[in-house]
């Protein structure tokens, strides 16, 4: 189970042309390409960096402390 032996891909090409038809095909396989490709490339792109996650949190950190700051400073000035 889980394996693809030449009958099982020559049944689903069969499959293929009774279903879609021998023009609509291609159309089909170069699609799915396209989807693959742009998959793998969205997958190359997301390159995190631990440091650059660290470097956020701390600047997270750093604009709730200037926000709470601020609301005590308008609360001391009201």
């Amino acid at each position: 189970m889980g394996e693809f032996s030449l009958t099982h891909i020559l049944l689903l090409a069969i499959l293929g042309l009774i279903f879609f038809g021998p023009s609509r095909l291609p159309q089909l396989g170069q699609g799915l390409g396209k989807a693959i490709r742009g998959f793998k490339q969205g997958l190359n792109e997301i390159d995190v960096d631990p440091k650059d996650i660290q470097d956020h949190k701390q600047v997270n950190h750093t604009s709730q402390q200037t926000t709470q700051s601020q609301k005590q400073t308008e609360t001391q000035n009201s």
